[in-house]
């Protein structure tokens, strides 16, 4: 295995799981790639949602879609990912949630810490046994910190008993590297 950032590690991490899921959920589309990633990935019948409260992340998203030839298995809403609940009314296999600001656009415009904690409860709730989710936290800008430091103390407190919790980062790379959250449902016992 080649190490990758954080993105690419989420990647890696969920291709499996995206191979066989059938409602999947990218609750920040930004510029599309992570939903391109789950588009391109997943089952012909799968359904794909993807969340952003800019035009602009909306309109790059679908025009890539549109030239990978999968725009038909995506959903693109314009709202808050906390808004999640209100347009996914069933079990959620896979979520990615890439948190922060869009590149190369308007940097006050970013992910918030309570939007964000909503959300992520919301998809919780709605995550099938085995389902898995990805959350990408920038602590290089303030809004960022907030947002990991609001991960760190609600992710430690899931029930062991319901979800594997974990947390991947590179090391040795300077400037707070992005951070891995990988959230995963306990199947059933039977």
């Amino acid at each position: 295995m080649i190490l990758k950032n954080a993105v690419g590690m989420a990647h890696q991490l969920l291709l499996p799981k995206v191979r066989t899921a059938t409602c999947l959920v990218d609750a920040t589309a930004g510029n599309g790639k992570d939903t391109l990633f789950l588009a391109l990935n997943s089952l012909p019948q799968a359904k794909i949602w993807a969340f952003d409260i800019q035009q602009v992340a909306v309109d790059k998203t679908r025009q890539l879609l549109v030239c990978h030839g999968v725009a038909d298995k995506v959903q693109l809403i314009l709202a808050d990912h906390c808004r999640i609940p209100f347009y996914v009314n069933q079990q959620i296999y896979v979520a990615m949630f890439n948190l922060g600001y869009l590149p190369v656009h308007d940097h006050s415009l970013t992910t918030m810490p309570e939007t964000t904690e909503a959300a992520l409860l919301a998809v919780l709730k709605l995550l099938a046994p085995g389902g898995v989710v990805t959350v990408v936290g920038y602590p290089g800008h303030p809004t960022g910190t907030q947002e990991v430091q609001m991960l760190e103390k609600i992710l430690p407190s899931l029930p062991q008993s319901s979800f594997t919790v974990g947390c991947w980062k590179m090391l040795n790379q300077i400037n707070n590297p992005p951070l891995l959250y990988i959230i995963e449902r306990k199947e059933r016992n039977h």
